[in-house]
């Protein structure tokens, strides 16, 4: 399936919006599964096995499996084949470079690792996403507008994000990351990418307001458009032995949340 069937299929049955990142950093894991031969793997399983049914998506932070070496990327590799096939995994790598070099990177995410999504830096233009329009059926989210303080430093000044938003605005696979704590430029945003399908982060741990981002991003309440992010506030919410009952929990709050907000 491609990325927007998989989308659309787990929105439905699950009734939801939440993207769990699976940002899972080796040195926040629970003791509960320290001694694992692969701890990043029987924690992320867990996590898996008790959201599944309350999310639209997950999607792993491809840093985290890199620092870990060899075990983080037997990781990774796993990771992926575990969650269920009509679950779209977006892998957050926020690759963006030209020509063969983006084509390689491409090919690691869709045809080795088996994304059906990838976070792509398109600051060095068109030739980014050019290089990999070849993978149909995959979605490539284009940073637009990001969560974090810098987001000020390049993306605002001169609303170069709008730029980027038009440039995406309408094109066959192509998405927008765009972060929920910028809740004054959301409806601008939305108006200049009215079909495109944003990934949301910010919400959370970095503060993001869901009311305001379920207002002014939404393209309609009947298919919102968007995937709304939260790694650390669900996957590492405890550190007990119950650490996936109560990741399972805050995911169905926050699936619970942002329908009411709709």
């Amino acid at each position: 399936m491609t990325f927007f069937e998989k989308y659309n299929k787990s929105r439905v049955k699950n009734a939801s919006y939440v993207c769990v990142g699976l940002d899972s950093d080796i040195t926040k894991l629970p003791e509960a599964v320290k001694n694992e031969k692969n701890p990043i793997l029987t924690f992320n399983k867990a996590i898996i096995d008790a959201t599944k049914d309350f999310v639209v998506s997950y999607k792993p932070n491809l840093a985290f499996y890199l620092s870990a070496g060899k075990m983080g990327l037997d990781a990774l590799f796993e990771t992926f084949a575990y969650i269920p096939s009509d679950i779209p995994v977006i892998l957050d790598a926020k690759f963006g470079d030209i020509g063969n070099t983006m084509f390689q990177y491409g090919k690691f995410a869709f045809e080795q690792v088996k994304a059906d999504a990838l976070t792509v830096n398109p600051l060095m233009g068109e030739d980014v996403d050019k290089s990999i329009e070849s993978f149909e059926g995959k979605m490539k989210f284009l940073l637009c507008l990001t969560s974090n303080p810098g987001a000020k430093d390049y993306l605002m000044p001169n609303e170069l994000y709008t730029k980027i938003a038009a440039a995406i605005g309408g094109k066959k696979d192509l998405g927008a990351v765009v972060g929920g704590t910028n809740s004054e430029q959301l409806e601008k945003v939305r108006s200049l990418m009215p079909e495109t399908i944003f990934l949301i982060p910010g919400i959370g741990a970095q503060g993001g307001n869901l009311e305001l981002v379920c207002q002014k991003a939404a393209a309609s309440k009947d298919d919102a458009r968007f995937v709304i992010n939260s790694s650390r506030g669900i996957i590492f919410a405890d550190s007990s032995v119950d650490f996936a009952e109560t990741a399972a929990k805050k995911a169905d709050e926050l699936r619970k949340a942002i329908n009411e907000n709709l």
